[in-house]
């Protein structure tokens, strides 16, 4: 469960003293609008980082739009199942065999 400590970080965005609805809009205009006052905002990495751990969904956060959102997470996905394939092979040539090796074996 969040706690006011875990937020302390929103007082200092640039979007504190703006409307909420300023980064709920209805379309892209606003969305790019929303983004640009996150543009040079000094809490945006952890803004975007509280969206995407917090899987929130709507409006903009830390400069991304929930497509970008998405696609981030998406992306870090990708790369997390792809780590531990990597290392096997890594360690696989290391001594001296290869995924394929054990494969056709």
């Amino acid at each position: 469960m969040e706690t006011s400590a875990d937020t302390k970080w929103m007082n200092r965005g640039n979007c504190a003293d703006k409307p909420p609805s300023t980064f709920f809009p209805s379309d892209g205009v606003g969305v790019e609008l929303a983004k640009r006052v996150c543009e040079d905002c000094p809490v945006q990495a952890m803004c975007l980082e509280y969206a995407i751990e917090n899987r929130i969904d709507h409006g903009v956060w830390g400069g991304t739009s929930e497509r970008q959102r998405r696609r981030i997470i998406r992306a870090r996905a990708a790369e997390r199942a792809s780590t531990p394939a990597r290392r096997k092979s890594d360690r696989e040539v290391a001594e001296g065999g290869s995924s394929l090796e054990a494969v056709s074996g």
